[in-house]
């Protein structure tokens, strides 16, 4: 399928996808919605996708902090609620999308799999009632092993990473106290308590 037909098959399917750009190769633009131009952007989006260890990426001046980043998948969301990126790749092409702030961005995430599928010249590997993840599912844990998935384990620690970025959580909780916005503060009271709990202290 080619890529226009694919990002209309895309849309149609979620339309809080709103926005998509199609990449051949490292970062070659081959298709983008009328609505969206990411090629300012581009170079230092495909960077932190590729370096996996960035705490933001930033398109079309929103600030978007990274919440799943793996070699296939990239998934980001605005704090400020102006909605989320989802990115998926295989060896031929790259899909970046935009979800509106009301879409699901999971959802969101598996739709834009399938789409790279469709456009793929290779056999489908993700099957329309695949879940997402299935294809890379950690092995069932041997005797001795410590049981942990080692995706979950690299979330935790792109969340500590995040957690001690200056520019991280510390800078959204700074902005949102400076901003008195009693719904957040309230919100992280609540997150606050409940990790305490968690932890015991």
């Amino acid at each position: 399928m080619d890529p226009q037909s694919a990002v209309s098959k895309l849309m149609q399917k979620d339309p809080t996808i709103i926005a998509v750009s199609v990449l051949k190769g490292k970062k070659e633009i081959i298709y983008q919605t009328d609505n969206w131009d990411i090629r300012p952007d581009l170079d230092r989006v495909i960077s932190s996708w590729v370096g996996q260890n960035a705490a933001f990426i930033q398109i079309s001046g929103v600030k978007y902090s990274m919440l799943q980043c793996t070699e296939e998948r990239m998934a980001a969301t605005s704090v400020k609620g102006e909605g989320s990126i989802v990115a998926a790749k295989d060896e031929e092409h790259k899909i970046i999308a935009y979800v509106s702030p009301d879409g699901d961005m999971r959802g969101a995430m598996m739709d834009t799999a399938r789409a790279l599928t469709d456009m793929s010249s290779k056999e489908s590997y993700l099957s329309d009632d695949a879940q997402l993840g299935s294809q890379t599912a950690a092995p069932a844990p041997q005797s001795g092993d410590s049981g942990i998935d080692p995706a979950l384990k690299g979330e935790i620690q792109s969340f500590l990473q995040w957690v001690k970025d200056n520019e991280g959580l510390a800078g959204y909780i700074r902005y949102y106290l400076q901003q008195n916005d009693s719904r957040i503060i309230s919100e992280l009271s609540q997150v606050y308590s409940r990790l305490r709990t968690i932890f015991g202290v």
